[in-house]
């Protein structure tokens, strides 16, 4: 990003004041939409971003930046479709220009397990399996940070999306009644859960860590397998056991029968509605499409560039292959941007499941309550 910075700023004689703001950008910015000091543009994921500025309406439609182009050839055409749907507005109006994706998958030491990457699990049946044998092994078979919300709810959300296909999650959610929480998909999911709560299969412990503790612990082959986002090769390989080959697998599904679906996130740009230089920021955005900056992102940031045809990292080789493959890809949440319907709602109730507070049964009955009172109340 510091590169590009640099480059536009010479090309353009356009100055770029970056503030780098880690994690919390989102939170910071909320706060600076209603001073005199509104940035004119934002770097996020479409997860952080839609709650609190596209569905508040406090972004700019892209409608003039999509139809430009970049090194002579058009957004639209650099940009794959599936992914401009993705973060439009309700309107139809682009609001976010991707630069790249992130996805989830199963994380593996390939080197350590090499039998995983010649029969990666094909289906929940195969990978509890798997998670069996390693167990009869003396091994630890999955890592999880307990104490993150967001990860531990990705077990519940993957594997209810893997029976409903794409839009399932949020519909789930959308369900004022709470009467979709009594079907068969939201109890089989949470079930399965349940048995890797129950099964002994996670690293003792789990339930009372802190964030990095247990990832860390995977990265040095204390645990086998770890649930969790395309970032970790670059986030854990600091302190990996040496020669770590990061490998992955998508979530198997219950119902084997259905589309193969990944999660692919659009991580890029937004321009606030009161930005005092939307032009400037526009020719910034679209900048980093660049084939050189995507390249960047790929080899240098350790990311899956939106452009399609430049090779990624090794350690992101197999998640990069499933998302190519899917039938179908999701937003994270499947796309749910509800104020405060993840952190105050699903969030909580999930980490009792997954921590082995309550069964499935119970976390069914409590989130349907949950839901019908957080209806309620936004009316």
């Amino acid at each position: 990003m510091k590169a590009a910075v640099a480059a536009f700023e010479e090309e353009s004689g356009i100055t770029v004041n970056v503030e780098w703001q880690g994690r919390q950008v989102t939170q910071k910015i909320v706060p600076a939409l209603n001073t005199p000091q509104v940035p004119d543009i934002i770097d996020g994921a479409f997860a952080k971003l839609a709650p609190v500025l596209a569905a508040t309406g406090q972004v700019l439609p892209l409608d003039d930046l999509f139809a430009s182009e970049v090194e002579g050839e058009a957004i639209t055409d650099i940009i794959p479709e599936k992914f401009r749907s993705e973060s439009t507005m309700q309107d139809g109006s682009p609001w976010l220009l991707p630069t790249f994706l992130t996805s989830e998958a199963i994380w593996y030491d390939a080197g350590e397990n090499p039998e995983i990457s010649e029969a990666p699990p094909a289906n929940w049946e195969e990978f509890i399996a798997l998670l069996e044998d390693l167990k009869s092994q003396g091994r630890t078979p999955l890592a999880a940070d307990g104490d993150i919300g967001g990860y531990n709810v990705l077990w519940f959300q993957s594997l209810y999306l893997r029976l409903t296909g794409v839009g399932g999650l949020n519909e789930l959610v959308s369900d004022k009644s709470g009467a979709l929480w009594d079907g068969d998909a939201a109890l089989e999911a949470a079930r399965c859960v349940e048995q890797i709560v129950q099964g002994g299969y996670l690293i003792p412990g789990y339930d009372a860590s802190k964030w990095p503790a247990q990832q860390q612990a995977w990265a040095t082959n204390d645990a086998a397998l770890l649930l969790n986002g395309s970032w970790i090769p670059t986030e854990t390989a600091p302190y990996a056991t040496k020669d770590f080959e990061y490998a992955s697998f998508p979530m198997p599904s219950p119902d084997p029968s259905g589309e193969t679906i990944m999660r692919a996130e659009p991580t890029g740009f937004v321009i606030p509605l009161q930005a005092k230089n939307p032009e400037a920021a526009a020719e910034f955005a679209k900048f980093l499409l660049r084939m050189e900056f995507q390249e960047k992102i790929a080899a240098e940031a350790g990311q899956i560039p939106i452009r399609e045809g430049i090779e990624t990292i090794p350690e992101l080789a197999d998640i990069s292959a499933a998302i190519d493959a899917a039938d179908n890809t999701y937003l994270a949440a499947d796309g749910v941007t509800y104020s405060g319907y993840m952190e105050t709602v699903m969030q909580p109730l999930n980490d009792e499941l997954f921590l082995g507070k309550i069964g499935a049964e119970e976390f069914i009955s409590a989130m349907k309550e949950a839901q019908i009172a957080y209806w309620e109340a936004q009316l």
